[in-house]
């Protein structure tokens, strides 16, 4: 099992993350983020590949309104699919939204009761 993915098609290559520290001859201490803590931050030479520079690796950021206590408010930008979860004794409408500052692996899954209610705009345009 490799990185919390497991089968044949699991991940060998997850990332380029910066070197802290030599140790020994044939090992690497790695700054790994706070999702790979289970990991122990030192590999061997050998688990380890060269990182290769790449154009299309650079990432645009927006500016972002940040608020005194350092948060932000997350503002949909569109009704990506619709779907309908039935349960035992009721049906739950579901809306998948696009968030502001986020790509579309990042879309989410809401109840489309609550999104019709606070973003009405939204669905203005799929009528």
């Amino acid at each position: 099992m490799r990185f919390g993915k497991k089968g044949k098609f699991s991940p060998r290559y997850i990332g380029s993350f910066k070197i802290l520290e030599r140790i020994g001859e044939v090992a690497y201490r790695l700054a790994l983020p706070p999702s790979l803590s289970h990991v122990h931050n030192v590999f061997h030479i050998c688990l380890l590949r060269k990182y290769m520079a790449n154009p299309s690796h650079i990432l645009s950021a927006e500016q972002i309104q940040v608020h005194e206590d350092l948060s932000y408010n997350e503002q949909p930008m569109v009704i990506l699919d619709y779907k309908v979860q039935i349960l035992r004794t009721k049906t739950i409408l579901l809306v998948k939204v696009l968030w502001r500052n986020h790509g579309v692996d990042e879309a989410t899954w809401e109840l489309e009761e609550i999104v019709r209610q606070e973003y009405p705009h939204l669905f203005k345009s799929t009528v």
